[in-house]
């Protein structure tokens, strides 16, 4: 009898998880004890073991895929042994037939929609490449329709709402269709490309998938006429070349233009007359770089003559501008902000990182004493490490901070795991790490999960006092303004000190106005004190 395996609950509020990476393939031997899969929960990325032995005869979740606990994960059972029953109960698979009889509907009734083809062939799918993420933008295609993709070829750059990720394949064959193009922004699950073997009839596999309307499948058909890829003729070199990388031929003043479709619509938004433009592709074929690399010498010299023209550029939002205009507004509208702002003396920390960075090779900025007075004193004060549900306040015992960092799109929030148990010096590195890889769009979505409470510094900026919205599902967040020298009073004389402003939001469902004070009086003592932090 196979044995079932189900999505796991590996953590207290786990309620779905997706499928991060397999480590077996359907028809491999597994051992009790051997990695099956990662699984990726609501707190943190998890190997999970087999508990059984035998061969994995079915995987009904694929990597980048997300379902809910209890969800059918896999089986594993003898070799050729019936699993029709199990899958059949458990899933909405599209069934793929060795025929080339037509599907047909029965009136009221659910309808099983079969796609009959005599060649092999797969769909695959927009992915799911964050926990957060909902839809995502195809950055570039490495690869044209018509051409070989091997199994762990990279397909394609998705840029997700945290960052720009290369999608890889896990098939081999024909790249038979593109169903998302460069700059197009599609929802996870979408059709994305097709592979297989070059006789599948593309259109029937379209139509029968849109014809399903099924929960998995979203089918997304590009205004450009689908063709078959098929194979080369020597005798006919232009025509092929166009169907391999989807050419599209225009006519301007009785002039035949072969050009790309993703060029041609560029070219169209931009209001550039394509005859004008000289094509860098095969045979002419203009492409998307001849269009962003276009001058038009016209309009400059007319421009240079013209005063006070109007004018304007878009930029498409980008899914992580998306995604954050999405979170603050859910943020500031669902959460009650308060704000608390306090003056802190920075003399004695100066002073303090002055003798650190001249004792030690490895230099820590004042950022990084912030992040590890903040963090200490969090754990002093539960009650501000905390987040809300309609339930419960969850208070945490573990202190991550969460560091925003400014990027060309927007901005992210890596995390410092257990800031209040590392050493400044770690700190250091970390922040300077997590940052750089930020800002370059390298970070993983596990270092960007699991902050309990937020700092955000524009004090390098030179801005002396902001506020900020409560990154949830925090209930605070710290904002650093900058340090400035100016007259203060210290032992009844006015003297020359420095000093600096914090404002801290506060969701007052989580944390009161007294309770708010209370940790910045500590943060204070701390940072006018800076020997504590030691401690």
């Amino acid at each position: 009898m196979p044995e079932i395996i189900n999505m796991p609950r590996l953590s207290d509020t786990m309620e779905e998880g997706t499928v991060a990476k397999w480590f077996v393939k359907v028809g491999d031997m597994v051992k009790e004890g051997d990695i099956l899969a990662e699984i990726e929960t609501d707190k943190a990325t998890m190997e999970f073991e087999a508990f059984h032995e035998g061969e994995l005869l079915y995987i009904g979740i694929k990597e980048g895929e997300t379902a809910i606990v209890d969800s059918l994960l896999a089986i594993i059972g003898e070799k050729n042994e019936d699993i029709s029953n199990y899958i059949n109960g458990n899933s909405k698979e599209v069934k793929v037939e060795n025929s080339i009889e037509t599907a047909t509907e029965k009136p009221n009734e659910d309808v099983e929609v079969i796609i009959k083809t005599q060649t092999n062939f797969e769909v695959v799918n927009m992915p799911r490449l964050s926990d957060t993420m909902e839809e995502g933008t195809v950055a570039k295609w490495f690869i044209n329709v018509g051409d070989i993709v091997k199994e762990g070829d990279i397909l394609a750059e998705i840029e997700t709402d945290k960052a720009t990720m290369e999608f890889e394949s896990f098939y081999s064959g024909h790249l038979l269709y593109i169903g998302v193009d460069e700059g197009k922004t599609a929802k996870v699950d979408t059709v994305l490309a097709i592979i297989g073997d070059k006789e599948v009839n593309v259109e029937q596999v379209l139509a029968s998938l849109k014809k399903s309307n099924t929960d998995e499948i979203e089918v997304s058909i590009p205004e450009a006429k689908i063709e078959e890829v098929k194979p080369k003729l020597e005798t006919d070199k232009h025509s092929e070349q166009a169907k391999n990388n989807k050419v599209l031929s225009s006519t301007e003043n009785n002039k035949r233009i072969f050009v790309s479709p993703l060029a041609k619509k560029i070219a169209f938004e931009k209001g550039i007359s394509l005859s004008k433009i000289n094509g860098s592709g095969d045979n002419g074929r203009i492409i998307k770089r001849d269009i962003e690399n276009y001058t038009d010498n016209s309009k400059e010299k007319e421009s240079s003559f013209s005063f006070g023209e109007e004018s304007f550029e878009e930029f498409p939002n980008s899914q992580m501008r998306k995604t954050i205009a999405k979170r603050l507004s859910e943020s500031k509208f669902s959460a009650p902000h308060y704000y608390l702002g306090v003056e802190f003396n920075m003399d004695n920390l100066i002073s303090f990182r002055i003798q650190h960075n001249n004792s030690i090779d490895s230099k820590i900025s004042f950022n990084d004493i912030i992040i590890k007075a903040t963090a200490k004193a969090l754990r002093i004060h539960p009650e501000v490490n905390a987040k809300w549900s309609d339930d419960k306040i969850v208070q945490y015992k573990h202190v991550h901070i969460g560091v925003a960092v400014a990027v060309d799109e927007g901005l992210v929030v890596p995390v410092v795991k257990y800031a209040n148990e590392i050493s400044l010096l770690s700190i250091g590195q970390s922040v300077k790490d997590l940052a750089s890889r930020a800002r370059s769009k390298k970070l993983i979505p596990t270092e960007m999960e699991g902050s309990t409470f937020t700092i955000s510094n524009l004090g390098m900026f030179g801005i002396s006092e902001f506020t900020s919205i409560i990154n949830q599902p925090n209930s605070a967040i710290l904002s650093v303004g900058a340090i400035v020298q100016k007259p203060i009073v210290k032992d009844g004389k006015i003297v020359v000190g420095n000093t600096m402003k914090i404002t801290l939001a506060c969701d007052h469902r989580v944390v009161d106005g007294a309770t708010g004070s209370a940790f910045l009086s500590t943060l204070r003592n701390f940072i006018e004190n800076p020997v504590g932090i030691l401690l």
